[in-house]
């Protein structure tokens, strides 16, 4: 990786390959003309960041800005109150193909918008601003789906189940990062809510009539430490404290840890979910507690689609992007989820010039930055641009093969 690397080329100083440039030229001035409201929608929601299923400024944005550029919108879509379904139909008829483009928008508890998602809220609308402006030369429908909860509880696998990608034949979703990537290797993630339960005493009076919670949370992190040395080195087990007790004079009753179990491997996954269920039980039994262990929020592997990946990787080539490969330091996503139901693509692009960790304030601050604006314009267009290409090619059939 090198230690800094060039913005891309302004979106009006670069010609768009073939095929299709002459609408993806149209695309590049809608984006360049509505640059003032799409950078706006990212600044507003950078500076009032919502935690994932309470997204209800964003939504509501988002939705707003989609209205104004004559789409179709349901919110709340599915079963999620801050998910947003926008549709516009190509004005060359037909039902198919239906292409979407996806956007994210919670924020982290504590951190903001340590992930960039309001550039991929910002960006998600650029594009169906763009694909707005070329919609009488398109076929089928274009279709914006407004994703809530990545960062928590797996809100797109939620729309799968709903139904919201049931007819979908491709989708398309920017992440930003210190790099760029046309193709990702998210590691299989899920939460797992630790819940121990024991009995409240007296801390210095009577401790022997307690039994106490806290000393089984202890123990289970201690217990995952040791483990660590068993685990692959690409696996991953983390952690936190929600609860610990209410005061040190009392024998705490109830603690409660929130942690994340990854692998890139989904037969080697399953073995760590089972042994963590044991090793939470085994805490619970050495401190006489109970315990409850809660999966939720599943993210698989990604399944990359080479002709995708094909197209967005030549799209980008031409404002400067080179792609570096597959990223070899990424977390989980649920647009892996939604890449076995429909082709998909979630490449990433660097928003800042030098090596930046992700979920952290320098990436947070780094996402409302000159920088980050540019790359949410260019992403936006290049989303548009693809789709654009996967809308007009007569073969667009063949991504489903891969």
């Amino acid at each position: 990786m090198t230690a800094t690397r060039a913005a891309p080329r302004p979106l009006t100083a670069a010609d768009p390959v073939e095929p299709f440039a002459a609408l993806k030229r149209r695309i590049v001035a809608a984006v360049d003309a509505n640059r003032a409201s799409i950078l706006d929608l990212s600044h507003r929601i950078h500076t009032n960041p919502e935690p994932a299923f309470e997204e209800v400024q964003a939504a509501a944005w988002v939705a707003e800005a989609l209205r104004a550029h004559g789409y179709t919108v349901e919110h709340p879509a599915g079963s999620l109150a801050t998910a947003v379904r926008a549709t516009r139909r190509g004005g060359r008829g037909g039902e198919r193909p239906r292409i979407a483009v996806l956007a994210e928008y919670d924020a982290l508890p504590g951190l903001g918008h340590g992930c960039g998602h309001n550039t991929m809220a910002a960006s998600g609308v650029g594009a169906a601003i763009g694909l707005a402006a070329v919609a009488d030369e398109l076929p089928g429908e274009i279709v914006f789906l407004g994703t809530p909860a990545e960062e928590r509880g797996s809100g797109k696998q939620i729309l799968i189940d709903d139904g919201l990608f049931a007819r979908i034949d491709a989708a398309l979703l920017y992440h930003p990062c210190d790099r760029n990537h046309a193709e990702i290797a998210p590691l299989a993630s899920e939460d797992v809510y630790v819940t121990f339960t024991g009995l409240q005493s007296h801390a210095a009076s009577d401790p022997w009539n307690g039994r106490n919670a806290l000393d089984a949370l202890i123990l289970l992190f201690s217990s995952v430490g040791l483990w660590r040395q068993q685990l692959r080195p690409e696996a991953r087990v983390h952690g936190i404290v929600q609860e610990g007790g209410t005061a040190a004079n009392i024998i705490p009753d109830r603690t409660r840890a929130w942690f994340m179990l990854r692998s890139p491997d989904r037969t080697e996954y399953e073995r760590m979910k089972a042994r963590f269920t044991d090793i939470a039980r085994g805490a619970a039994a050495a401190t006489d507690t109970e315990v409850d262990v809660e999966f939720s929020g599943g993210a698989t592997t990604m399944r990359n689609n080479a002709p995708l990946v094909a197209r967005w990787r030549a799209n980008a080539e031409a404002y400067g992007i080179v792609d570096e490969g597959h990223d070899p330091a990424y977390g989980s996503t649920d647009m892996a989820n939604v890449s076995w139901v429909c082709p998909a693509i979630h490449p990433d692009l660097a928003i800042v010039d030098e090596p930046t960790p992700g979920h952290s304030t320098r990436f947070r601050d780094a996402a409302a930055t000159p920088r980050a604006d540019q790359t949410t314009l260019l992403a936006a267009t290049l989303i548009a641009q693809t789709a654009c290409e996967l809308f007009v090619d007569a073969a667009w059939e063949a991504f489903r093969a891969e």
